[in-house]
């Protein structure tokens, strides 16, 4: 059980490694990973990561140095949360058993009263005892929307501006200055 907003609720714990369907056991993961840090709730994302995960950056963004550690890496994203009103969706996944590899939208404010914007970007996920070990994650972060040029974002379901959610993460934390 996780503790969010006073209330507990069930957290699906099923290991990718020896799930029936890796792909959805990844998904559960790593959407409450980032329900977590889009609500900047520690304890709901240490329910998703390993007290031994390291998350590397990719450079030369700001702050591109890995961060190690569950308890060190939720507290970056809480921290991260509530200075830029940040919110992240999962838009696609691939997966195996042993790792995935997830296209991303983060939603969020580059200045106090900017208008939000999106950064797409991808990373790449290993696990150990059923919780997220590893994260390598790439993209670019600029102060203004990026991804790929004329691609069919909405078509294909992925979050757009106005719908910070996904067909494959519909629900999730709304950030309050983020919409649904």
């Amino acid at each position: 059980m996780a503790e969010r907003n006073g209330a507990l609720r069930a957290v699906d714990l099923t290991d990718p490694a020896t799930a029936d369907d890796p792909s959805a056991a990844w998904t559960a993961l790593i959407t409450r990973y980032y329900d977590g840090c889009g609500a900047g709730d520690v304890d709901l994302m240490l329910t998703a990561l390993h007290p031994d995960v390291v998350h590397w950056f990719l450079a030369p963004n700001v702050g591109s140095t890995a961060v190690a550690g569950g308890e060190h890496l939720a507290r970056y994203w809480r921290k991260v949360t509530r200075r830029i009103e940040a919110r992240w969706v999962v838009d696609t996944i691939c997966a195996t058993p042993a790792q995935a590899v997830i296209e991303w939208t983060m939603w969020w404010v580059p200045q106090p009263g900017a208008e939000r914007v999106a950064t797409r970007g991808a990373e790449w996920f290993t696990c150990a005892d059923g919780l997220i070990r590893e994260i390598r994650s790439y993209y670019q972060m600029l102060p203004r929307d990026t991804g790929l040029d004329g691609f069919p974002y909405a078509e294909r379901g992925y979050s757009m501006p106005g719908r910070e959610h996904s067909a494959l993460h519909p629900a999730g934390a709304v950030h309050p200055g983020g919409t649904s």
